[in-house]
């Protein structure tokens, strides 16, 4: 099997698991007298994962950059940032979106001042996840954007907004 064959494979995959989850979300929404709290785990959880893949790709492209363009390791780590980016963090965050956006319009969560300062932060990660996939095209083109003291250093944006977001969720401070 090659690796056009296995990475379809993949999308398909990760395709059905996404309607799987849309389909267990509807049957949720109509059958459920609990829909607000399932659509609030199911959104923690696809932030969980969206984060995952936000913290682990910028590791990823600090061992591809030393990797010899065309080599074995290389074209090894192109496969894992690829999969990583699409099947994982594009539907976690895609889902992270529909779901937190939600909850805040259920909740009546868009007139208070921490859900804006909330939504800035995941704006911005938002941003840092194209500026990612942006950068994983790039290695794929065998480019090497950025030295791995920048990439350690964007490594941790991703962090800081995460500390935020959380911040402002738990505490509402205003």
């Amino acid at each position: 099997m090659s690796a056009g064959d296995e990475g379809a494979g993949s999308g398909l995959r990760a395709g059905v698991a996404l309607a799987a989850f849309v389909g267990i979300a509807a049957a949720i929404y109509f059958l459920s007298d609990d829909a607000y709290l399932w659509f609030k785990a199911l959104h923690v959880i696809a932030v969980i994962a969206w984060m995952a893949g936000l913290l682990y790709l910028p590791r990823l492209f600090i061992y591809h950059h030393g990797k010899t363009s065309g080599s074995e390791s290389s074209e090894t780590f192109k496969v894992m940032e690829m999969r990583l980016y699409r099947f994982i963090m594009n539907p976690a965050m895609m889902i992270a979106w529909i779901f937190g956006l939600f909850i805040a319009w259920q909740g009546g969560w868009f007139a208070a001042g921490w859900m804006h300062v909330k939504l800035l932060a995941v704006l911005l990660m938002t941003g840092a996840h194209v500026y990612y996939g942006r950068a994983m095209r790039a290695f794929g083109r065998d480019e090497r954007p950025l030295s791995t003291r920048r990439w350690r250093m964007l490594n941790e944006v991703p962090a800081l907004l995460m500390i935020v977001i959380v911040i402002m969720v738990v505490l509402k401070p205003f």
